[in-house]
Order: structure tokens, then sequence, then C-alpha cells
């Protein structure tokens, strides 16, 4: 088994990080973790399967701690998974959902708080998910995604850190960032990605999988805590 997990995580970080060093993906947040070598990568068996929760959970905890002990701009945790690699859209985006389901049981069920800068519920414009205190923004990624920048060889979750995006505003460069994207993702495309909203204006949950959804989309996800879980 630790053979076998060490060859995988050699193996996916590679595709990772050629993937990312692409003169052409759009994600050029992405491409600063990995200059800065901030971009962290866990290989696990199957998007499918509950086998690695633990895994990623104690990945997730030790990213938000170490972000907190030294904060910092771009740095990302790629979970790449090893297959299916024959999921379509909806099917890749209803196993990245019970991932997110599972993990978030675990935060609870280890006694993590919900970070209070953001909405617990899915439905709110200020939800985000919280891993060990920490909100946290995903970008879904696999082979059959309809958008060029969600294809990548493995199914992957990306997370990224919400408050990133925070002292990215208060620096007054969230804009100018997200405009970047928007054109590469275009020229990547031939358009911009419909589905990407501003923090507060929509739920983030819509563009997490990289499906298009429409207005009667409901997000399978609920938080599993207490009550008293920010509701902004």
């Amino acid at each position: 088994m630790f053979h076998w997990v060490h060859e995988a995580q050699d193996e996916l970080q590679r595709q990772m990080f050629a993937h990312v060093e692409q003169p052409n993906f759009p994600c050029v947040g992405a491409k600063a973790a990995l200059a800065k070598g901030t971009l962290d990568v866990l290989a696990c068996n199957a998007i499918d399967s509950a086998w690695d929760d633990l895994r990623i959970h104690d990945g997730l905890i030790r990213f938000a701690a170490d972000y907190r002990a030294e904060p910092g701009l771009f740095r990302s945790f790629a979970v790449i998974f090893e297959g299916p690699d024959d999921l379509g859209e909806a099917d890749f985006e209803a196993a990245l959902w019970k991932r997110v389901q599972s993990l978030s049981d675990k935060d609870v069920w280890r006694g993590q708080e919900y970070d209070t800068r953001v909405s617990a519920d899915p439905d709110n414009p200020h939800f985000s998910l919280s891993f060990g205190g920490e909100a946290f923004f995903i970008v879904g990624l696999h082979p059959h995604a309809s958008r060029p920048a969600r294809r990548f060889a493995r199914p992957t979750m990306v997370f990224n850190l919400h408050d990133q995006f925070e002292t990215l505003r208060a620096q007054g460069r969230y804009e100018g960032m997200r405009e970047k994207i928007l054109v590469r993702d275009e020229a990547l495309a031939g358009s911009r990605n419909p589905m990407l909203s501003r923090h507060g204006d929509t739920s983030e949950a819509r563009q997490y999988s990289g499906r298009m959804v429409g207005a009667d989309w409901a997000c399978p996800f609920r938080y599993s805590g207490d009550a008293a879980s920010p509701s902004k």
C-alpha cells in the first residue's frame, strides 16, 4: 500500500505541475502557487469512494494550520484521485459533493469550528466550506469537463483558501487578477465562463464542479454542525 501511495503521489504531482505550467492554463493564481512551491498535492484512490477521506481531512487540517501560522498568498491544496476517469459532468459533480459532505462531517466530528467569516448555508451568497476553522473554495477538475480550463487527466478537487481572496481585495488586487483569469479563460475556450461570480453575489457552491447549472439547481450539501454556525 505504501509503495502504491508513494508512486501515485510522485506521478500525480508531476501531472498536475505539468498541467499548470502549460502556457495557456488560465489560472494565474495556481501558476503563482506552483512558482512559490506552495501548490500541495495529495494522491488518492477514487473520488467516488470514502477510502481516503480521513487522509484528505488530515491534509486540510494541516494546510489550514500552516496557513494560520504563516499567512501568505497563492497556496492551494490539490487532491488528485487515480480515477474513475470516465465520469460525466453530472457523475463527477455527485462524487465531488459526496466527498465534501463526508469531509465536512469529519470536521464536525473532530470538533472543528466553522469559519465565522462565511456562511455554512450553501444557498447563502456568502457560503464557503470550512475545514480546520478556515474557509475554502473548491475548483473541480476532471477529464470530461465541458470548460477546457476545468479539464485534467484525473478527477481533482483543488481547495483554495477564502482568506486569500479577501487579502487580494484588501490590497486592491482582486478585480485585476479576476479579469486576467477571465481573459485567459476566454482565449482558451472562446467565451467567458458564465458560472463565475463574485463572493457575496451568488453562492459559490454553484461553481465547484465546473458544470453549468440552471437557476433550479439545488446543492446536495448540508452542514451537520450546530445551528449556531454562521448565517450571514
